[in-house]
């Protein structure tokens, strides 16, 4: 019987058992967060990388047909957004500002624009195509 009384006694944990396993909790926590933050990073950097290779392209492919009847030139920004003519699919949203619009822009090598609340930029002069956003430490503006 005093075996039964001492059960009954304990029925939880202790504060410092508690205290032990929030701790051991919260620096798992404190490993890990940073590891996901970093995957997303890179997720988007793929994404964009993804886009402006398919893009680039489908604009370079636009262009050697143009050659080939003899009359080369890069698609206008509206054959560019017209499904079909350039593009066979939607233009995906730059995952860093989220946005799937493409806007015309003058291209500067030493430093490509970043305008405007469009997720592209497109010069139709040159067939230069661009992400429209430049993240600290990314520059995703400059791939």
């Amino acid at each position: 019987m005093s075996g039964s009384l001492v059960r009954m006694g304990r029925r939880g944990f202790s504060l410092v058992e508690l205290i032990a396993v929030i701790a051991v909790m919260a620096i798992l926590a404190a490993v890990a967060v940073p590891k996901f933050f970093n995957y997303t990073d890179k997720a988007k950097e793929a994404s964009v990388k993804a886009t402006l290779a398919t893009t680039r392209t489908a604009i370079a492919n636009f262009y050697a047909d143009k050659a080939a009847n003899g009359a080369a030139a890069y698609p206008t920004l509206k054959e560019l957004r017209t499904l079909g003519t350039v593009l066979h699919e939607a233009m995906p949203a730059n995952p860093f500002n989220k946005s799937d619009t493409i806007a015309k822009a003058v291209f500067d090598a030493n430093s490509p624009p970043t305008a405007g609340k469009a997720g592209w930029n497109y010069d139709p002069a040159t067939g230069r195509f661009w992400a429209n956003t430049a993240t600290a430490g990314v520059n995703e503006n400059s791939w």
